[in-house]
């Protein structure tokens, strides 16, 4: 029950970052997310909160409501299983996986737009390229983060009981 509301404070922070900041695509803060939990939970977690976070991101923009949505859900469902298939508790291999993600989240989004033929899009590869190593970058850091503030902590409580000895 912890880990859900965990999930559901990081994917409401995430949505409120990425809609606060509308003008600027260099990094998709749900889709570090929905990727980073689905590393974290396996892929029907990811699948989940792919699936909530992209309809709820879809809501919010000004686009068709779905595409998103079903983009994020199966990034987070292949991560997951990447996840759970692979050995992925490094930093080079996250990236990669966090890459990769951006690049099949953007060619599912585009793809299913043309396929469609709702949006014609001009050549967007530097712009996805860009927008894969910041989000790959991000989401490095934020396990980063996570796995040492726990211990930081700690060692600061440790450290502050060997002062009063």
């Amino acid at each position: 029950m912890k880990a859900a509301a965990g999930v559901i404070l990081a994917t409401a922070l995430a949505l409120a970052l990425q809609t606060s900041l509308a003008g600027t695509n260099a990094v998709d803060f749900v889709l570090v997310v929905v990727v980073y939990v689905a590393l974290s939970y396996g892929p029907v977690t990811g699948l989940l909160t792919g699936t909530f976070a992209g309809l709820v991101q879809d809501a919010l923009a000004s686009g068709v409501i779905g595409i998103g949505g079903l983009a994020k859900t199966i990034v987070g469902f292949l991560a997951g299983v990447i996840g759970t298939q692979f050995i992925v508790a490094q930093s080079l291999p996250r990236f990669v996986v966090f890459f990769g993600a951006t690049i099949l989240h953007a060619v599912v989004f585009y793809g299913l737009y043309m396929v469609l033929n709702l949006r014609q899009f001009a050549s967007a590869y530097p712009a996805i390229a860009g927008q894969a190593l910041s989000n790959a970058l991000v989401g490095v850091v934020a396990f980063q983060l996570v796995e040492l503030l726990p211990g930081a902590v700690e060692r600061r409580r440790a450290a502050r009981h060997r002062i009063r000895r």
